[in-house]
């Protein structure tokens, strides 16, 4: 049984139904192999047609998705020998962030991202993907291993935003985030960064420094989320906000990877299969891995000093204006 978002309905009931009709003809001498061959069709249609006119609102709720594939779940499918590391040395591990020791196609990297979870117990215990200071002070003390053994960094992005917590703040989570963003922009080795569900503020940010940064087809990244926008530019007289102020505040945010994109934040935009990546794991994960294997081949060839000036200009470019507009 999948997760339906709300505007998936009509495709819902249509997949419902053609359940409903193979459990009707399991051991039953029953010929409905055209009406299920004709209903998957119609659902195929349908979903293609409902998902190419997504607004950027449905998108950060696909972004979002339950079933979504998570960080230990492309390490599953792309990466081997896969060793996770732990702790800050200064505090505590933080389950929020997975990091460790692996190899892609033969090449040692170190592998690093945020976690949500699944199920009630996991979510808790990870904390929703919402890192404490000591997540990102682990982030980085992993990343520093990785420029001593000459290793490239593969971080995945997926976090509504750093915990803002008061025991957060009095560790230092504005610290810890700035010092990552410092940090990483002087690292000499590869980074590449790939956004797979939800990069929000500063918490995604302080992974995401890399010399390559690309997003999920379905897959959003912004300052603030949709709901925080709207409760913070249309909240009155103590009336709460909804969808309709999600949906403007999501299209001014310009938060989809096609909106990055556009405006040169990104590097490029990786395909999901129709109805995102949560309908075929495999599928994203190969789509993934294309992209790393083409970008890590390049970056490689790359000398230190290109890599950090590399990255320098794609960071300082982004915000350009025009001051005749």
């Amino acid at each position: 049984m999948h997760y339906y978002l709300d505007f998936e309905k009509p495709v819902a009931d249509l997949e419902n139904k053609i359940d409903e009709l193979k459990r009707l003809a399991d051991g039953r001498d029953m010929n409905i192999t055209s009406e299920i061959k004709k209903l998957s069709k119609k659902a195929r249609e349908l979903r293609a047609d409902i998902f190419s006119k997504l607004t950027p609102w449905q998108k950060t709720l696909i972004a979002r998705h339950p079933e979504r594939p998570y960080t230990l779940d492309y390490i599953k499918l792309l990466m081997e020998d896969f060793t996770e590391l732990h702790g800050d040395r200064r505090f505590s591990d933080d389950a929020a962030i997975v990091s460790g020791l692996a190899k892609f196609r033969n090449i040692p990297v170190v592998v690093l991202g945020h976690q949500k979870g699944r199920g009630t117990k996991e979510r808790i215990w990870r904390n929703f993907g919402q890192p404490h200071p000591e997540g990102y002070r682990k982030a980085m003390r992993i990343m520093e291993l990785a420029e001593k053994f000459n290793m490239p960094v593969i971080t995945f992005i997926d976090t509504p935003g750093a915990y803002p917590g008061i025991g957060a703040e009095e560790r230092g989570q504005a610290e810890a985030i700035a010092t990552n963003l410092l940090k990483m922009s002087e690292l000499k080795i590869p980074i590449i960064s790939i956004v797979i569900g939800e990069g929000g503020s500063g918490g995604a940010l302080a992974l995401s420094v890399g010399n390559k940064v690309f997003m999920l087809e379905h897959s959003v990244y912004s300052v603030i989320s949709p709901e925080g926008c709207a409760a913070i530019l249309w909240k009155k007289n103590n009336t709460d906000v909804g969808r309709e102020e999600y949906e403007k505040a999501s299209e001014a945010l310009k938060s989809t990877a096609q909106d990055l994109h556009s405006l040169g934040i990104i590097d490029g935009i990786i395909p999901e299969p129709l109805g995102g990546a949560h309908r075929n794991y495999q599928e994203t994960a190969k789509s993934i891995e294309k992209v790393l294997k083409q970008n890590l081949d390049e970056l490689m060839t790359k000398s230190p000093n290109e890599l950090l000036d590399e990255r320098y200009r794609k960071f300082r470019l982004m915000g350009a204006a025009d001051e005749n507009t």
